[in-house]
């Protein structure tokens, strides 16, 4: 991967921005059968703590990751940022009256650990030696 490609895989900036459109458009989506403005609104809560998140579960997973060691740095990552992002995710999206909490939360959890477990494993993996 080129200096420039791993920079921008690596930027907090890039992440959120990612964050932002693509689970933002994913909640719009799961509340496309409410009146507006409930589509819009669940979309700028969950595209805004989307961004928040990424950003803070990446803090979390390279903190982490520098203080486990073996399996446990592999593992343990994904599985606190999966329970941070459940709880943060479902306090929010109640106080701010999303009709469809579940159907909205799930692709943004699902997103969640799949980025959780993949950014640990490369953190992971550079640590190790292995990559």
């Amino acid at each position: 991967m080129s200096a420039r490609v791993e920079r921008l895989a690596r930027s907090s900036g890039a992440h959120m921005a990612l964050a932002f459109i693509a689970m933002g458009t994913w909640s719009a989506f799961a509340n496309h059968a409410h009146p507006m403005p409930a589509p819009l609104i669940a979309a700028l809560i969950q595209g805004t703590i989307s961004a928040c998140i990424t950003l803070v579960l990446k803090g979390i997973i390279e903190g982490l990751a520098r203080r486990l060691a073996g399996l446990a740095a592999l593992v343990v990552p994904p599985l606190v940022a999966f329970a941070f992002s459940a709880i943060v995710l479902w306090i929010c999206h109640t106080i701010g009256g999303t009709p469809e909490i579940g159907r909205t939360i799930a692709l943004p959890l699902t997103s969640s650990i799949f980025y959780s477990t993949l950014y640990s494993f490369d953190l992971w993996r550079t640590r190790e030696g292995r990559g």
